[in-house]
This record gives structure tokens, sequence and C-alpha cells, in this order.
């Protein structure tokens, strides 16, 4: 159910881009997730600092994007949101009493203090180079092409990511012998 409140707003701005184009999927993309946060904050009685933080970038480069009839505010996006969220994590291997990718689990997993600094740092590594790739993606290839990569690349890239952490994860884990 996360991932699909994490890229309904996606969903919708590649449905949108290709029926009405760039302009038209970035004003779809701004409603949507307003009401998602409106929706999460009405459900859950709060709104979660990743959520407004989007909410926040779309809404300023989007809302430039739609001003200056300029796409590459919009296309800016997603670099920005994968940098705060490095950030946020880097910030928090040094800053915080525990990680911030432990937060998120919130004790879902019994790991050891450095098995979650070694994963908030992979985390942070990642979105730094995803952020990277999205801007290659958008000064090297067409808006369509960084729509599909938005939409798909960034999704497998997390994917295969997230596969690859569970490895690592799993080497923490309690057997399981029957």
């Amino acid at each position: 159910m996360k991932i699909l409140f994490d890229y309904l707003s996606i969903l919708c701005f590649f449905v949108a881009f290709k029926i009405w184009g760039i302009y038209t999927a970035t004003a779809v993309a701004i409603g949507v997730l307003l009401v998602q946060v409106i929706a999460y904050a009405f459900i859950k009685g709060r709104v979660e600092r990743v959520h407004l933080v989007n909410l926040i970038l779309l809404v300023v480069l989007g809302g430039t994007t739609l001003l200056l009839h300029d796409m590459i505010f919009i296309k800016w996006k997603p670099s920005i949101v994968y940098w705060v969220l490095a950030l946020l994590l880097l910030g928090s291997h040094w800053y915080a009493e525990r990680p911030f990718i432990e937060r998120v689990f919130d004790g879902k997993l019994d790991l050891p203090r450095d098995a979650w600094e070694r994963l908030n740092i992979s985390w942070s590594a990642f979105f730094f180079i995803l952020g990277g790739i999205n801007v290659f993606v958008m000064y090297h290839y067409s808006t369509n092409a960084w729509v599909n990569f938005k939409l798909f690349g960034t999704l497998g890239l997390t994917l295969l990511f997230c596969i690859g952490q569970s490895f690592y994860i799993k080497q923490y884990l309690p057997s399981q012998q029957d």
C-alpha cells in the first residue's frame, strides 16, 4: 500500500503526460499529491516530513513550470527530492540518536547499530546516485524518455536496490530451521 501512495502522483503524471502533455501532467501531479497529503493527514492525524517536502517541491517547481511554461523545473524536482532524502539520511547518521532508516522501520527489524548505519549510508548513496541519473536522463534524452524513466526506471532501480538490501539484512535475521 505504501508503494502505491509513493508512486500514485508519478503514475498519474505519467498517464496525463501520455494523453495531454507535460504541463497538464504537472498540474495533475500537484493536485493528486495535494489530495494524498491531505488524506494521509486526515487518516493518520499527521503529515510525514518526506511527503511534505515532496509536496512543497512539487508545488514550487511544478508551479514554476506552469507559470513560466518551462518544463526544466519539473524535471529537476526528482533529483532535488532524492538529494534532500540523501542529505536527511546522511545527516541522521551523524546528528541523530538513531539513523533515519532505523526510524523508518520503527521496530519492525532488530538489527545491530552498525548494520543500521550501513543501511543508512547505502540508501543515502543510492539517492545521491538516483538524483544524478535523473539529471543525466533529463539533459541527454527526450522528455518522453525522461517521463518513462521517472516511472519505470526509478521504480525498477529502487526495487533492485531493495532486493540487494534484503540480502544484506537477511544475514541479521534469525535462521528458520524446521
